[in-house]
Order: structure tokens, then sequence, then C-alpha cells
């Protein structure tokens, strides 16, 4: 689907609530990812903004957003034949040994904007990239501490939410872990790692 099909335009008092119906539902049940897809929609709008004009304000953040590649199948299936010492055979393995497809993340729905849909598509479709960037895994620290990075990058305040509810769930040997080495690191690599929304997916799997 595309991004302009997938938008549902909501008035102030629908995207309100949309956003309390889906925080209720993600606290319920923190698997059902179109709820957390949702709730980050209607609460992310002045990051999304935020990100966006950042992205204006670089030659390849501008070419990014007239050409709007995007982190699917159809665009990133050659990741799988590149060389093993290339960016992209490493995110073809971090893919293909947890089963993950570029194409499983649900679209987005609540923008008022092409392009802000658009913003909100990518910081969706390179998290897998990010892991990948950043060597963490998939378990509850590596995606704790993959949002703190994508917090200090986006300021999307879900981030920070999802972060909140994961030390909730850590052990007490996880969350001293976490607190020790994770969240400092992340802060770190978050800050200083250049503008990553604005690096052109098709670079990064070469």
């Amino acid at each position: 689907m595309t991004i302009e099909r997938a938008r549902v335009l909501l008035s102030r008092w629908q995207q309100a609530a949309v956003a309390r119906g889906s925080a209720v539902g993600a606290l319920v049940n923190p698997r059902r990812a179109d709820l957390i897809a949702a709730l980050v929609e209607t609460t992310g709008k002045p990051a999304f903004e935020m990100v966006l004009e950042r992205m204006k304000k670089s030659p390849e953040g501008r070419a990014i957003l007239l050409e709007r590649p995007r982190v699917v199948s159809e665009q990133v299936s050659h990741a799988w034949d590149l060389p093993d010492n290339t960016f992209g055979a490493a995110y073809a393995k971090f893919m293909g040994s947890r089963n993950f497809s570029p194409d499983d993340r649900p679209p987005v729905r609540f923008m008022e904007t092409n392009e802000l849909a658009y913003v909100a598509t990518r910081a969706r479709e390179v998290h897998d990239l990010w892991h990948t960037l950043f060597g963490l895994p998939t378990n509850l620290i590596g995606e704790s501490a993959l949002k703190v990075i994508e917090f200090e990058q986006m300021y999307l305040p879900m981030c920070m939410l999802s972060v909140i509810g994961g030390t909730v769930r850590f052990n007490e040997k996880q969350r001293s872990m976490f607190l020790r080495h994770y969240l400092p690191w992340a802060v770190r690599a978050g800050r200083q790692c250049p503008e990553t929304m604005g690096d052109h997916p098709c670079s990064s799997t070469s």
C-alpha cells in the first residue's frame, strides 16, 4: 500500500481518542504493533515536523524527501547478494537470522500530510537498519537501548515511554546492566551519531 492511500485524516478530538485508546491497548498487550504504531503517530507530530525540517536543511535529506526511497523488499532485496564486508550483507544477515521481512511493519495512517507520513514511515522502516548499524540485539535490553538512540535522534515521546516500560520489565540484573552500561552508551551514540534519518538506505545497504 502506498503512503498516500494508507493515510486517514482525523480531527483533533479523533486523534486524541485514538491516542488514548492505543495507549490503553498497548499497556494491556505490548505486542500489538498496530496500537503502538498508532500511538507513535498520534503523539509524535511535533517530533516528525522537527525531523522533516532538519532533513530539508541537508542536500541528502532533501534528496531523500524528493525521491522517497523505501526500506521494503522491492528496494533492498539486493542486500542479500552483497559481499560479506558490506553493511548490506550485515543487514541481510540480521534480518534473515530472525526471519524478519522489511515489509512486516504496519503502514503509517494518522499523519496530516504526505510529507510527514513519509518521514514517519522512514522512521519506522530504518529501525532494523539501526539495529544493524549499532549492533544491538532484538531482546528487551537491545530494543530499549535503540529506543534511547531513536529518542536522541528524533525526540519521539513514545521512544522514552518504551524505555521506561522496558526498565519496569527488567529483572534486577538486566536493570543494573542497562542503567550502568547500555543507557549511557546509547545516549552518547544518539547524540554523537550524524543525522541518520538523512542517510540514504540505498547507500546504507551497499
